[in-house]
């Protein structure tokens, strides 16, 4: 049976109000939680975007629950050795243990100090690259390391946890799937996809950890959740790589104006249907994930952790 955890959304709510449901979801009886990492939200409506290492900070100090990054890009905005610094310091401070997760990153996020946006082949190289330089330093041995895209010298973590930080790698095509099974200790990928599980099991995978994602929005009216999805969260429906090449949150507002309700009504879990949400999250168990995620999208939190308390998650761990 998998885990269940929260998933805190640092795009659309500001630190306190994470910590906050962090403390929730930890008496709601969630496992483990995860954390976005931006440096903008997707859109002006979700409004918020702090910085994720502040907040895993006072995570720490909150809860007792395993955290991780869902995801950190560590390949151009900011560079691996400062990553690792950071990472190093939040598995020493996090009680529950911390997972650091690892993806290629998008331009929204990325872009913002002037450089080039690579293509996808080039992120892939320069992620592999910025894991083997933080492991490096994971180490706490000092770190000279002159490469393709990252040039570290002289560099020591004297901070840094009694065990090496697993590192999880963001996949959601064959090639960053492949790079997952090589090299990560763990794969996170945010589709119910059994197919993608099984070639990362395939390729090396075998039984390091499989984590994944879902959205939904509790509340009492269904039409009025779908509503809220589309104002917030309508750029998860664009198609293609449009998510990876955007530079800005008014470029994905004109871009989600292709997004209509009813499209929002096939693909997210809104209301209160008990059925629905558990049958959302089995997914991920019968296409082979060992942990899930969910965030809530809706301003009704308290009853959302509730919800969770006394309706779906007794269902999930009965179906275990």
């Amino acid at each position: 049976m998998p885990e269940y955890g929260y998933f805190l959304s640092c795009e659309q709510y500001g630190p306190a109000e994470l910590i906050e449901q962090a403390r929730m979801a930890e008496q709601a009886g969630f496992q483990a939680l995860w954390i976005s990492d931006h440096f903008h939200p997707w859109n002006d409506e979700q409004g918020q975007s702090p910085f994720v290492w502040s907040v895993i900070g006072a995570l720490s100090e909150a809860v007792s629950l395993p955290v991780g990054t869902a995801v950190t890009c560590p390949t151009v905005r900011t560079h691996p050795a400062v990553v690792a610094h950071a990472a190093a310091t939040s598995a020493v401070m996090s009680p529950g243990g911390f997972r650091l997760g690892v993806g290629t990153g998008e331009a929204l996020n990325e872009h913002i100090l002037g450089d080039h946006w690579p293509p996808a082949h080039v992120r892939l190289e320069m992620l592999e690259e910025a894991i083997q330089v933080m492991r490096r330093l994971f180490s706490g041995e000092e770190v000279n390391h002159h490469g393709t895209h990252y040039t570290v010298e002289n560099a020591r973590l004297y901070t840094v946890p009694d065990r090496p930080i697993p590192i999880d790698i963001s996949g959601f095509g064959p090639a960053a799937t492949k790079l997952a099974a090589r090299v990560g200790d763990g794969y996170i990928t945010m589709m119910p996809d059994a197919s993608m599980v099984e070639q990362y099991r395939k390729g090396g995978g075998g039984g390091k950890p499989v984590s994944g994602g879902t959205k939904v929005c509790y509340g009492i009216d269904r039409e009025e959740c779908v509503r809220t999805v589309h104002r917030l969260w309508a750029n998860e429906q664009l198609p293609g790589e449009l998510s990876q090449v955007l530079p800005s949150p008014k470029h994905f507002e004109r871009a989600q104006t292709l997004v209509t309700e009813d499209m929002v009504r096939e693909s997210r879990v809104c209301g209160d249907d008990v059925d629905e949400h558990v049958a959302e999250l089995r997914r991920f168990a019968e296409a082979g994930f060992d942990r899930v995620y969910v965030n809530q999208i809706g301003p009704d939190m308290r009853g959302f952790f509730d919800f969770y308390r006394t309706k779906v998650l007794p269902q999930l761990q009965q179906a275990g």
